[in-house]
């Protein structure tokens, strides 16, 4: 199986630049206000600590040592810990608040194969269990939790997961704990993740999970595309978010919105909300460009997204839910979607999935509500729509309009397979099924501007001698 390896751009010399941005100020009339940020008042190397980059040493400890000393200045302008040029194996390390990890173009973190290096956690308490396996789960490689004003950034350098091991464990049925990911920050807020290539993660990419304020922008991610549930960017309960600039191969959904599974997500109660998607592009031939679900059972709210392409993808926009979820799914804008060699180009089903248990509520029926998409040209299709809804649980709200479906050659005949939905579409080819009838419409898309996308980037030059 082919594993990807890391690209090279030009080196900028000895300017590491650090971003930080406006302080989001939240208020009952929602007014923003900035407060200007300085770089981090405090820089160190990870060779200050003890790190080599030789690709063999194990830097589990100097990361940990250098994250615990940095963090005294937490009160004191923050710090910035820059990973330089090498290659640098190591376990797990967890973050720190007003914190900025910085990983040098030419630097490599190596994820450590050794199961011992890695702690365990209890699941998700809106999973209630883990996803791989019912009990604990592995720690996330780049972890934090309760953290404010966290940065993880970079000039493109390279986070290699070296997943393959623990792929052929999951395939085997050896597993005993769910699989780590890549990246996990929970219940923080003001969270930026950017500028980095990450590589081979042994399962989901990227987890903002109870947090707010979270800007992802200019991310490459890459995975073996029958490397399994390696999801790129999965905002997970989530309010005001932002993910932007991202190219991702994969051989799960590349974007995929959750809210916690069944019971558990109902009973911790926190959607995901305020949701911005913008400027992706995506491939992934056994999955979805954008799902939102299975696991939605918190609710999702308020999701916007526009000028998304994809090729030789399983789906372009892709709904997941269930009996047994609850909440809803609703207020869904997409539009300007570019889509080449798709087996599906819109997919909604309410049968999707396994429950985490047998405690589920059958009475529990998710909402799905106002999905409006507009704006798509698509190529070498083989089924236009498969939109199904659930017996007494009608999705309704469905607005498709200004959509040019082209064909393949393998094309299924009944190019729309329609029930248990309600809707409308407008100039939509070929001709949608008799549950979206023409209206003449055009499917709305917010004017408003949500608090996330006001915040912005500042760009400072931090000096600092490479040895």
């Amino acid at each position: 199986m082919e594993l990807y390896h890391q690209s090279t751009c030009h080196f900028l010399g000895k300017l590491i630049i650090a971003l930080t941005w406006g302080i989001l100020c939240l208020r009952a009339a929602d007014c923003i206000e900035y407060e200007a940020l300085s770089c981090r008042k405090h820089t160190a190397l990870l060779t200050d600590f003890g790190g080599k980059g030789d690709g063999k040493t194990s830097n589990t400890k100097a990361f940990r040592k250098a994250i615990h000393e940095l963090s005294k200045f937490a009160t004191d302008g923050g710090a910035q810990l820059i990973v330089p040029p090498g290659k640098w194996l190591t376990g797990p390390f967890n973050l720190t608040s007003k914190f900025t990890l910085y990983i040098h173009k030419d630097a490599v973190l190596l994820v450590s194969q050794d199961e011992a290096e890695w702690d365990l956690i209890p699941p998700l308490p809106s999973y209630g269990v883990g996803r791989d396996t019912p009990g604990p789960r592995f720690i996330s490689f780049i972890f934090g939790t309760n953290l404010t004003d966290v940065v993880i950034t970079g000039g493109n350098g390279t986070i290699d997961g070296q997943g393959q091991p623990w792929w052929t464990k999951f395939r085997q049925g050896q597993l005993k704990n769910t699989r780590p990911y890549l990246i996990e920050i929970m219940f923080s807020d003001h969270v930026q993740i950017s500028n980095l290539t990450l590589i081979n993660s042994p399962s989901w990419n990227v987890h903002p999970v109870y947090s707010s304020v979270v800007v992802i922008k200019g991310l490459t991610i890459l995975a073996p595309v029958d490397s399994p549930n390696t999801d790129g960017i999965n905002p997970d309960s989530c309010s005001n978010t932002r993910i932007e600039d991202c190219f991702i191969v994969s051989g799960d959904d590349c974007i995929a919105v959750k809210s916690g599974w069944d019971e558990y997500g109902i009973a911790f109660g926190m959607p995901t909300k305020h949701l911005i998607i913008r400027n992706l592009t995506c491939i992934s031939p056994d999955s979805a460009v954008i799902a939102l679900g299975s696991e939605m059972s918190g609710g999702i709210q308020d999701v916007r997204a526009e000028n998304i392409g994809a090729i030789s993808s399983e789906s372009g926009l892709r709904i997941k839910t269930a009996i047994g979820r609850g909440a809803y799914i609703k207020d869904v804008f997409v539009r300007g979607m570019t889509l080449q060699t798709m087996k599906y180009t819109f997919w909604i089903t309410g049968d999707y999935g396994a429950h985490p248990d047998e405690h589920y509520d059958p009475k529990a029926l998710p909402v799905i509500q106002g999905i409006n998409v507009k704006d798509v040209v698509a190529k070498n299709v083989t089924i236009a729509g498969k939109l199904v809804g659930i017996d007494g649980d009608t999705f309704n709200g469905i607005c498709i309009s200004n959509v040019a479906i082209e064909l393949s050659e393998q094309a299924k005949q009944l190019q729309w397979n329609c029930s248990n939905i309600e809707g409308v579409s407008s100039q939509v080819t070929p001709q949608p099924c008799a549950l979206l009838p023409d209206k003449n419409i055009e499917c709305p898309f917010p004017t408003d501007t949500l608090p996330v996308d006001k915040i912005q980037f500042q760009t400072c030059a931090a000096a600092t001698t490479m040895h």
